[in-house]
């Protein structure tokens, strides 16, 4: 867990995502990644972030959870949805002619505490 903020505990699903991403890339973007896009859809998919850490081009999966008991938020990025981010990355890397790019996928995890504080985790190289 590398960094805490205070934020409303009662967020709806879908801010919760948003937040979730615009988090993710405050976080990255201190931590020198620049990033290239955000929310890249194809294939009734999405890569949340896509950015460069030095030379090599990172897919971030985001994920985020209001509380622990429903589990951690880096196990619902299962086998199908890795499946899933690895054919939009390859499209991705096909459209923007850069098949050569060293790459690599990571996932973001954020979680809630009952005080509406949350825990960031960055998984590099998660799959």
């Amino acid at each position: 867990m590398e960094d805490r903020k205070k934020v409303n505990a009662n967020i709806s699903p879908y801010n919760l995502g948003k937040w979730g991403e615009e988090t993710a890339q405050e976080y990255l973007k201190r931590k020198n990644f620049k990033i290239v896009a955000k929310g890249f859809r194809l294939y009734r998919g999405e890569i949340d972030v896509i950015a460069y850490d030095k030379k090599t081009l990172v897919f971030v999966e985001v994920k985020a959870r209001c509380r622990r008991s429903l589990g951690l938020p880096e196990e619902s990025v299962n086998l199908q949805k890795q499946k899933q981010i690895r054919k939009i990355a390859e499209a991705y890397l096909a459209l923007n002619n850069l098949e050569d790019v060293e790459c690599r996928f990571d996932v973001i995890s954020l979680v809630f505490d009952e005080s509406g504080s949350y825990c960031l985790s960055h998984i590099r190289d998660a799959f």
